[in-house]
């Protein structure tokens, strides 16, 4: 078993803390043991700092992220060369009357560039595999779709 300890420190107390809801700053930060902090806040529609990470960018970065790590492992240990990848994701947030929303789904679209023509099919495969294998798709309570785009930068 691994474990992952992270440190959220709320620093939007504006001098009157959570004395009503337009009095505090949303703004916090997330701090690992010896990484770059991130600075976090809510989305924008909720009172959050646009120049900012929020929650739910970094739910799908995560997702992404995850994804393209197995990836690049799978293609490594499977004789597929990758020069490019790029992923667009996209995360479906439904809200609630209550104010309380979750994820409906996840679309990676990542877009790769591998060395072999002849590859493609395999390097298309193995985004089936690295979505099997990712942590953290395989941890969501909803749709985590992939729907790659791969070519060939060199004839092989």
């Amino acid at each position: 078993m691994h474990d992952y300890r992270v440190t959220v420190t709320w620093t939007g107390n504006k001098g009157t803390g959570t004395s009503n809801y337009r009095a505090y700053g949303r703004d916090h930060t997330v701090s690992v043991d010896g990484r770059p902090d991130i600075l976090a806040t809510s989305d924008p529609a909720f009172r959050g700092d646009a120049t900012r990470w929020n929650p739910e960018q970094l739910l799908v970065a995560s997702l992404s992220d995850c994804h393209m790590l197995w990836y690049l492992h799978l293609c490594a240990t499977s004789g597929v060369v990758v020069e490019s990848y790029v992923d667009e994701a996209i995360g479906l947030l439904e809200m609630e009357k209550d104010g309380s929303g979750q994820f409906s789904e996840v679309l990676l679209k990542p877009q790769v560039v591998i060395t072999s023509a002849d590859k493609v099919e395999q390097a298309v495969e193995l985004h089936h595999q690295a979505h099997k294998m990712c942590f953290i798709a395989r941890s969501m309570n909803f749709p985590v779709r992939c729907e790659p785009t791969v070519s060939a930068g060199h004839p092989s």
